[in-house]
């Protein structure tokens, strides 16, 4: 009985297939990105060379005024007071949150009962939403009622309280407070994931060779993990740098615009003053100084790990 024999796939018409297959699922992603991202981002850029206000809606006039919303923000006072402000909060809160955050990944390196339970619950203050967290903060540092002036007075650490949110030197402490609060869980997780990656036996080879704590720490998971500390910090910047829910929830940019950052800048002149064309090139001005620090950091970082 003649045996039949099996049809040759033609090489060329399976590399077709593949990249049908590919594209298959190329191109929804890559319309999503599109549509929901490149678009938004690209009007964005148009609309901060327009003179684009409220009766833009009505008439559809957006008259093209060039560079002169970028020049007004830049000329003004308030941005290089806001400038400053995003810069203090955004070094306080990576700081906090990064020194804290490691301190925990470490922390919870070892092995003891609850570790699983703690870690779990350490999640809760990314899951909330940030305007319950800053509406629960912001009752806690009411100067007047707030829990935490009223635990100093009970302890007898301060009679009259603290102007938490009402001093124009404390208010900005207080968000980057909260900001690190916020911020301890994610750098704890991405931190404790890049711990387990490294191997244990590098450890007790350094143990063998007479490292304490200290020495293991700066020797075997510093130079391990820093590249995972180069993700945590360009996110944190980026993700700092924005950020808009926390501080208009508890201060509102006040007292005296001691917490005004760019962010709130760019929020008010859209949705307070309705100039949408300068609101716009104020969160372009913030793309840049993110992408900026990003492509700085990476590179420096780069060259670090070549020396």
């Amino acid at each position: 009985m003649p045996s039949r024999s099996r049809p040759v796939t033609d090489p060329a018409r399976a590399r077709c297939w593949e990249r049908l297959a590919q594209w298959v699922h190329i191109v929804p992603a890559a319309a999503y990105l599109l549509l929901f991202f490149g678009y938004p981002i690209a009007k964005n850029i148009v609309m901060s060379f327009q003179q684009y206000t409220i009766t833009t809606f009505y008439t559809g006039a957006a008259p093209f005024v060039g560079l002169q919303n970028y020049s007004k923000i830049l000329a003004s006072d308030l941005f290089s007071k806001a400038l400053l402000t995003t810069v203090l909060f955004t070094a306080g809160s990576i700081v906090g949150q990064f020194a804290i955050g490691l301190a925990f990944a470490l922390f919870f390196q070892r092995r003891f009962p609850l570790n699983g339970v703690l870690r779990s619950l350490l999640l809760l203050p990314w899951l909330l939403p940030l305007v319950v967290s800053g509406t629960a903060w912001r009752w806690m540092l009411d100067p007047d009622t707030g829990v935490v002036n009223a635990a100093l007075r009970a302890l007898r650490l301060s009679s009259s309280g603290i102007p938490w949110l009402t001093g124009t030197s404390q208010a900005l402490v207080s968000v980057i407070l909260i900001n690190i609060w916020v911020g301890i869980p994610f750098n704890t997780a991405i931190l404790y994931g890049g711990l387990q990656d490294i191997p244990r036996h590098l450890y007790e080879a350094a143990k063998l060779d007479g490292a304490g704590p200290l020495a293991s720490f700066r020797h075997v998971t510093w130079p391990l993990l820093r590249p995972v500390v180069s993700v945590v910090l360009v996110l944190g910047v980026v993700y700092t740098v924005k950020v808009l829910d926390i501080i208009l929830v508890v201060t509102g940019g006040g007292p005296a615009g001691a917490t005004e950052t760019l962010a709130t800048q760019s929020y008010e002149l859209s949705f307070q003053q309705f100039e949408f064309g300068r609101g716009a090139a104020m969160s372009n001005v913030l793309i840049v100084i993110s992408l900026a620090f990003a492509i700085v950091y990476l590179r420096a970082n780069r060259r670090a790990r070549n020396v």
